[in-house]
């Protein structure tokens, strides 16, 4: 909601535009604008450890939205003597609020992903130097040991050179008890694991399924095979942290918290989708809910298909799976719907007609049960 000030706010965004994430929280800011015109931006082009802020050296501003990703970077911008708001994991200038993505749901959303695909054995790819890599490991190895398993690890070496990271990446993965879901902390971790996966003859997803994080469409989509990623709610973390210091520079003071955005889910392409169950009935079962989903399925046509009665499938899923046929079906469908939200701009009575929904409404309780929001509020949280 714009503040009584009116006059012109000059905010500096120390925010690299490299990689998707930033490119998304960048966008997030330029949202914001739109509610207040009188901001006047000042971005200088830098990488995500650049030290270089010499381009700030005589601006004179109101406020800073920063991704403080080393010690130099925060003695700069402490320096101004502004309003800061930090969009970064590291966690280096404790004095600025700081507004992030929830590492913790992320590692948690991976698990249920694997885990709902059958997978029971986890590992995961990161690098010890990023403050949000350790964190996201951290979160798996808690969400893995909350069904009982204990991930294995592999940290690449930043003093390492490409070559000797990627053969003892390749080594490690042959290692690996199969099937397995990997999470790489973030999609270019995820491309060298699968660039690793074809040097090992491995097959992706039959015995290695990798997730990635951020979800760099155009990355996750020119890795062979593509690779399925965990959105990040980048715009709602740019608003956020202009929100913020939009009230900072108003002379709101905020103190120096932790704010955390859930990411929007995960965006499933090949890397990921398989089918990792031992019995086969339910496997046959699974992939034909998978290939028919576009449309309503009763679970009878399922059961058919599978060669089981009705009562035979619910109870070979629950005990394979831990949920119902129904449930199972339902779960798909949705996934589908927000794919379709998050990639098209469809209105929701097309997209419901789509996927064979009698009503939009009906399809809109189904997903807010799933998601614990409306479709209209996901949609709009896309970057």
């Amino acid at each position: 909601m714009p503040l009584a000030d009116e006059r012109t706010r000059h905010v500096a965004l120390v925010i690299e535009t490299s990689n998707a994430y930033a490119r998304g929280l960048l966008g997030g800011v330029r949202q914001y604008l739109a509610t207040r015109p009188r901001w006047s931006i000042y971005i200088g082009e830098h990488s995500r450890q650049d030290t270089d802020l010499s381009w700030l050296e005589g601006w004179h501003g109101d406020g800073v939205i920063a991704r403080i990703e080393n010690q130099l970077t925060a003695r700069q911008v402490r320096r101004l003597g502004l309003p800061v708001v930090d969009v970064s994991a590291a966690g280096l200038a404790p004095e600025f609020p700081i507004v992030e993505t929830d590492d913790d749901a992320m590692a948690r959303l991976a698990v249920q992903h694997f885990a709902e695909r059958g997978i029971r054995t986890f590992a995961f790819v990161g690098e010890s130097r990023f403050a949000w890599s350790t964190k996201r490991r951290n979160g798996f190895r808690a969400h893995a040991a909350a069904r009982g398993a204990q991930p294995h690890e592999f940290l690449l070496r930043a003093t390492g050179t490409a070559a000797v990271n990627r053969r003892d990446l390749v080594e490690w993965l042959r290692e690996l008890p199969k099937p397995v879901g990997v999470l790489a902390s973030y999609d270019i971790h995820g491309q060298e694991v699968l660039e690793a996966c074809k040097i090992a003859a491995i097959q992706v997803p039959e015995e290695v399924a990798v997730l990635g994080v951020d979800n760099d469409e155009l990355l996750c989509t020119l890795t062979s095979p593509p690779m399925s990623s965990i959105q990040p709610d980048t715009a709602r973390t740019g608003r956020m942290a202009a929100e913020l210091l939009d009230e900072m520079m108003a002379g709101r003071g905020r103190a120096p918290m932790l704010h955390l955005v859930e990411p929007l889910g995960v965006v499933t392409r090949e890397s990921s989708d398989l089918l990792a169950v031992d019995d086969v009935d339910v496997a046959r079962a699974l992939r034909f809910i998978r290939e028919n989903a576009h449309r309503p399925i009763p679970v009878g046509e399922v059961a058919r298909h599978a060669g089981l009665a009705r009562r035979t499938l619910d109870y070979r899923f629950a005990a394979t799976l831990g949920r119902t046929a129904h449930d199972e079906i339902a779960r798909v469908r949705m996934e589908r719907v927000a794919d379709l939200l998050l990639h098209t701009d469809w209105t929701l009575p097309r997209v419901a007609e789509h996927l064979g929904f009698a009503h939009a409404e009906y399809m809109g309780i189904a997903f807010r049960r799933r998601f614990g929001v409306p479709p209209g509020e996901f949609r709009k949280r896309r970057p």
